[in-house]
């Protein structure tokens, strides 16, 4: 049996006729951008979310830049972000000219750490930026209560959660701004790059419409400077079309972490879900102390594994320049030596989801009965599995 990491051939297969009538009435129509159908698509993404505005973007990396934009953020500002998190999510905020300051995780949701944040807090801090990582949002009554304590700005890289809810509220409707991504492999997926930009007020929707379109307020008036960042007629078209599917595959996949959760937690460390959270899973990601070995096992019978992330932002040679020491944030730097990301996608059948599980009880059957049992480990608090938390440590 062969079990892919994700398969967007067959989700194209199982959705043909609906995607192609949509592209097909873009063709027909003769307009591609700035269009009726990205208009529909904003209004149905708004009426998803149940609050507020929305207005389609490039890529999710545009949809942060835009968002922190808005927020006047720029040049001699810090913005403060984890570092367990894809790179693009610190490409935006340097687009902007600002200086990202890394906050630790809570290493059991891997998710922003409130009580790492006002140790990080200066006189430069503009932005607060709380990635919702694998499908699950950050304790965010929290974030938003020391933004507001420090007149700081919140934007949430929701690249990772759409459909995502924290206490009954979605995802990218909490904060001053949320930042989705719809490359294709996410929850719901563009057939190309594509993003958004949510917010509740109308205010930042109006300048969000200008900045994605070179500034203008009507064509060829051009009220502020801006860029080119506009979601095609096409990915629009696929998005709407898609979008009345992306509760019933977000509930697939729960169902498919569950299955993954009930057979393996005896034997690995198994995601957690918030007790105010609805995870929807973009990523199953367990951890290891036997991860290169694990995943060569799993390879060898045909399940493919990756690693999300195996370097944290602020280990990335790129940024160097920050002057981050090894130790500097221990969650994250402890969590990434050992996650493996398991095959997460609603097509997935439970036998595959089975052989996986079997696949990995049987490496661990034949590994020495030294090894040491994930659950034995400390859990988070004041150790972290059993490495100590400098919640202060900065630079």
């Amino acid at each position: 049996m062969k079990v892919p990491f994700g398969n967007l051939k067959l989700h194209y297969q199982q959705y043909k006729s609906r995607i192609d009538e949509a592209v097909q009435r873009v063709l027909d129509s003769g307009y591609f951008i700035l269009g009726p159908e990205l208009e529909k698509f904003e209004k149905d993404f708004e009426s998803y979310l149940g609050s507020g505005y929305v207005v389609g973007c490039a890529s999710g990396t545009d949809a942060i830049y835009l968002a922190l934009a808005a927020c006047d953020v720029g040049p001699g500002d810090e913005v403060l972000v984890v570092a367990h998190t894809a790179v693009p999510t610190i490409c935006a905020i340097r687009m902007t000219g600002a200086t990202p300051v890394f906050v630790d995780i809570s290493g059991s949701l891997y998710t922003m750490d409130p009580d790492d944040i006002e140790a990080k807090i200066t006189s430069k801090t503009k932005a607060i930026m709380p990635v919702q990582l694998y499908g699950q949002t950050a304790d965010m009554d929290a974030i938003l209560a020391i933004a507001r304590k420090h007149n700081l700005k919140v934007v949430e890289d929701c690249a990772q959660s759409s459909g995502a809810t924290y206490k009954g509220r979605m995802s990218g409707t909490m904060a001053d701004f949320g930042a989705f991504s719809f490359y294709p492999s996410k929850n719901i997926g563009a057939f190309g790059d594509g993003g958004a930009v949510s917010t509740n007020s109308r205010e930042n929707y109006d300048r969000l419409v200008m900045l994605r379109n070179y500034g203008q307020s009507k064509r060829y008036y051009h009220d502020s400077e801006g860029v080119n960042s506009r979601l095609d007629e096409i990915q629009a078209a696929i998005l709407s079309a898609q979008l009345p599917y992306l509760n019933e595959w977000n509930e697939r996949r729960r169902q498919i972490a569950k299955r993954y959760s009930d057979g393996l937690k005896e034997v690995v460390v198994t995601p957690e879900e918030g007790k105010d959270n609805y995870h929807i899973y973009h990523l199953y990601v367990i951890q290891t102390s036997e991860r290169e070995a694990l995943m060569e096992f799993l390879l060898e019978r045909s399940i493919q594994t990756l690693i999300h992330y195996p370097v944290p932002a602020h280990m990335q040679k790129a940024y160097q320049f920050l002057n981050y020491k090894t130790g500097s944030l221990p969650a994250t730097e402890y969590v990434t030596k050992r996650i493996v990301s398991l095959p997460m996608f609603p097509q997935l059948t439970d036998d595959q989801v089975d052989f996986v599980v079997e696949s990995i009880r049987d490496f661990h059957r034949g590994r020495s009965s030294e090894r040491k049992v994930p659950g034995s480990e400390t859990h988070v608090g004041q150790e972290f599995y059993g490495v100590a938390i400098n919640t202060t440590s900065h630079k």
